[in-house]
């Protein structure tokens, strides 16, 4: 007795080439939506930075803000 081999049950051979194609790309980076981004105030930022231990004059040259400026977001009062 013959055994028959039915088509629809073999891989067809351009699936596993395309399988194979797809198995060897790498992964995509993840994207960031618009609405899933966070705009900081300046004051928000300038704290945040100070927070991580920048010095005041960095900070101001950074945000393109006068050192006084910074201060007042942080409450420091300027030396007279």
């Amino acid at each position: 007795m013959a055994i028959t081999a039915i088509p629809h049950f073999l891989p067809n051979a351009q699936t596993e080439t395309n399988a194979n194609a797809t198995a060897a790309q790498p992964p995509l980076a993840p994207t960031i939506a618009l609405e899933d981004t966070v705009q900081l105030t300046a004051a928000q930022r300038v704290y945040q930075l100070y927070s991580q231990g920048q010095p005041v004059s960095l900070i101001a040259e950074t945000l393109n803000l006068t050192v006084d400026q910074v201060n007042t977001y942080l409450n420091i009062r300027s030396a007279a």
